[in-house]
C-alpha cells in the first residue's frame, strides 16, 4: 500500500505531536511550547536520519549500487557514497578490535557467534561488517526485527544492544559465563 505525499506528513506530524500530548494544546497559549516543539521535531528528524543511514545501509547489503541508491535519495551516485559510504572508527581505548567483513544475513550471525567462542562481540556494524572487541568471556549474538517481540523479549532477558539499528533490524548480544577459547576462529 503506498500512501500520497499529504497522507505521509499527517502521519509524521501526528507521530511527533504524540511525542507530547500536550503540545497542541500548549501552543495556543504558552510561548515555551513552541521552543518545546521545535525541540522534539529535531529529535525525530535525529531519529529519521539514522533510520536513513540504516536504509541505505540495507540497501547496499542486499547489493544495490549506489547509483540506485542515490536515484532513490533524489542526488547523485558520489553524493550518496559520500553521505553514506562511511564505515565507523575504530572504538577508543580498546585493546583489541577487528572488523569482520564479507558478512551478509545469510552467514553474519553464524560467523558473530564463531567468533564470540573465542571472546569477541560485536560493538558496532554496517553494511557487510561488524566491528568486534576481545573479551575474556564467550559471547552470544543475535538478530531481531526491530520492535519486534524477539527483540522486546531478547532485551528483557538481559540481551544487549549493539550500537544503533540496522533498519530492519536490531542486533543483540550477551555475554555466557565461560571462559573464551583460545586462538581465533578457523
Amino acid at each position: 500500500m503506498t500512501i500520497d505525499d499529504a497522507e505521509f506528513s499527517d502521519l509524521i506530524a501526528r507521530a511527533v505531536a504524540r511525542l507530547d500530548p500536550t503540545l497542541e494544546r500548549r501552543l495556543e497559549k504558552e510561548p515555551q511550547a513552541h521552543l518545546d516543539l521545535v525541540v522534539i521535531t529535531r529529535r525525530a528528524h535525529d531519529e529519521t536520519n539514522q533510520l536513513l543511514a540504516a536504509a541505505v545501509s540495507s540497501a547496499r547489503a542486499a547489493e544495490w549500487s549506489w547509483e540506485a541508491i542515490g536515484t532513490a535519495l533524489g542526488m547523485s551516485r558520489q553524493a550518496a557514497q559520500q553521505r553514506f559510504g562511511k564505515r565507523p572508527e575504530p572504538i577508543p581505548g580498546t585493546t583489541e578490535h577487528r572488523q569482520l567483513v564479507g558478512l551478509t544475513a545469510l552467514n553474519e550471525i553464524d560467523q558473530l557467534n564463531e567468533w564470540g567462542r573465542h571472546g569477541w562481540h560485536s560493538v558496532g556494524y554496517g553494511p557487510l561488517f561488524h566491528d568486534v572487541e576481545k573479551s575474556p568471556v564467550q559471547w552470544e549474538h543475535r538478530r531481531a526485527v526491530i520492535g519486534s517481540r524477539k527483540a522486546k523479549d531478547l532485551e528483557a532477558r538481559g540481551w544487549e544492544r549493539i550500537g544503533t539499528m540496522w533498519f530492519p533490524w536490531t542486533y543483540l548480544k550477551r555475554p555466557i559465563d565461560l571462559p573464551a577459547v583460545p586462538g581465533e576462529p578457523a
